[in-house]
């Protein structure tokens, strides 16, 4: 093992040469022509990828050879987002197989109710393992996990059963936020995952006049304290508009404590996406908003015009810096259609300019539609009131995309830092990253810049280099948001390593062999 000194950290660490990486994933195409044998591909909403995660100990054996079959007929169907047959992703769970009878049953357990391509994958399931000679009969049964976000033991209360927290953002009053975050939380519902809205804007709440619940009123649990949401169509809801109090006038801290209160005291159960419609602007309710709660992504509401973006650009910077995706831009209101042509009456090419300056990946337009405004005044969502209709299909896509990148992020995040105790190093990929590299865990724990550490007032180094042990191991790394980990180590301190600093210490230069187990 080589040890590298920089001139600029006074303690020797290590480096590694870049490892080589798979180029990319599968496209959904590829992926369609691969599970079917089918060369044409017509819409990228028949080609979804599944998402999952299951432990590999989970698999039960019955007999070893025809077990074998199995995976190794069931590691034909590859998960286009993560380029790998779903055997090696470790989606399979409860496999028993009776070679006497020839029956096979197995499940398959799902990130997310939402996800759009469970039939295919349950039919193609179907299909290899049928195929082999003597298989009688196949039982494949699909599942979800119950619902949890990657790093739920630093969360309140409230919010450690949700999977995904997805903020709508337009920086901009009256561009449509309102109407893109119901109409995105109904998609999902309809797509059969657990949904809630929050309508984050005190000042001029708008979530009681576009849905209809039967209560109009929260209600509190006078035992525990909190907070219990009402529902409509089995979505359920919070506003500030329905706490009684119609609209506030009040100071901003007022305000971004009441945010708080109602966010983080409600009891919203399990739910695999909370969509949250973000107030206007880029102040201190909005900030409060993402440093209390852990957004998983966010999607950035525009219309044509300029002025518009230059206010939407703030919030992609906003969310640039307090390291929350964006996943996609919706321009709203962008064309009509009359006598055969299509009219743009605000312009072109907002959409289109945050994209390529911000380089957000997918762009959805929603036309100028009477029927959409007039959903939103009547209560009843577009998506609900006309499920078939030009509209709800674009929000059929945009529910797909936001599942879909949900799924991505959640599976950076959780694997960006990893322990590798068998060599003994610190393995860091960092979300949006190709690059992989190994940390010596003294290296990790020595440049520690918390106040334990380093002397806050002078700057001078509390920690030295001989208080931290050459063979220390990290006892947990857990995830904190998307920007860092938490490191527990062996004197119980507790770490807080961001990838940004993580990426500036000095690696190991040659990978160490494995210790004998």
């Amino acid at each position: 093992m080589q040890l590298l000194h920089s001139p600029s950290h006074p303690h020797p660490s290590f480096q590694t040469h870049k490892p080589q990486f798979r180029k990319g994933l599968l496209s959904p195409e590829k992926f369609f022509q691969l599970s079917t044998g089918n060369s044409s591909v017509q819409s990228l909403r028949h080609v979804r990828p599944i998402w999952a995660a299951i432990k590999a100990d989970s698999v039960e054996v019955s007999t070893r050879e025809p077990t074998s079959d199995v995976l190794k007929a069931l590691s034909q169907i590859i998960d286009p987002d993560f380029g790998t047959d779903i055997v090696s992703c470790g989606f399979v769970k409860d496999l028993h197989v009776n070679e006497a009878s020839g029956e096979v049953s197995f499940r398959l357990e799902l990130t997310t109710p939402a996800c759009p391509v469970k039939d295919m994958f349950e039919q193609r399931a179907n299909e290899v393992v049928t195929a082999l000679p003597w298989v009688k009969g196949v039982n494949v049964t699909m599942s979800a996990q119950p619902a949890r976000p990657v790093f739920a033991g630093l969360l309140p209360p409230g919010l450690q059963t949700i999977s995904n927290i997805v903020a709508v953002s337009s920086c901009k009053g009256g561009v449509g936020k309102s109407t893109v975050a119901v109409n995105l939380a109904y998609t999902l519902a309809g797509m059969g995952a657990r949904v809630g809205i929050f309508d984050a804007d005190v000042y001029g709440p708008s979530l009681p006049t576009m849905v209809s619940p039967e209560s109009r009123l929260l209600e509190m649990n006078p035992v525990k304290k909190t907070i219990i949401p009402t529902e409509y169509l089995g979505v359920k809801l919070v506003s500030f508009g329905f706490a009684g109090q119609g609209r506030a006038i009040m100071r901003g801290p007022m305000v971004s404590g009441v945010i708080n209160q109602l966010l983080t005291t409600t009891e919203w159960g399990e739910l695999d996406y909370l969509v949250i419609d973000m107030p206007p602007g880029t102040g201190d309710i909005q900030l409060t908003l993402c440093q209390v709660v852990p957004l998983t992504a966010a999607v950035i509401v525009t219309t044509p015009q300029k002025l518009a973006f230059i206010d939407v650009a703030k919030g992609v910077r906003m969310f640039s810096k307090l390291k929350v995706p964006c996943v996609a831009v919706v321009e709203n209101m962008c064309h009509f259609d009359a006598d055969g042509k299509r009219y743009y009456p605000f312009g072109r090419g907002s959409g289109s300019q945050v994209i390529e300056q911000f380089g957000i990946p997918h762009l959805f337009d929603l036309p100028i539609r009477p029927t959409l405004s007039a959903s939103g005044d009547s209560g009843t969502p577009e998506v609900v009131a006309d499920p078939q209709g030009e509209v709800a299909k674009t929000f059929q896509d945009l529910g797909v995309c936001v599942v879909q990148q949900c799924a991505k992020i959640r599976q950076q995040v959780s694997t960006a830092v990893t322990y590798d105790k068998s060599i003994k190093a610190i393995k860091v990929k960092v979300p949006d990253s190709d690059e992989e590299f190994l940390l010596h865990p003294a290296t990790v724990r020595r440049n520690d810049r918390s106040a334990q550490s380093v002397d806050e007032w002078s700057g001078e180094q509390k920690l030295q280099y001989t208080d931290v042990p050459e063979d220390i191991e990290p006892e947990e790394i857990r995830p904190m948001g998307n920007y860092a980990v938490s490191i527990t180590w062996p004197d119980g301190f507790s770490q807080i390593a961001p990838y940004d600093q993580l990426q500036t210490m000095e690696r190991l230069i040659d990978v160490p062999q494995p210790t004998a187990a």
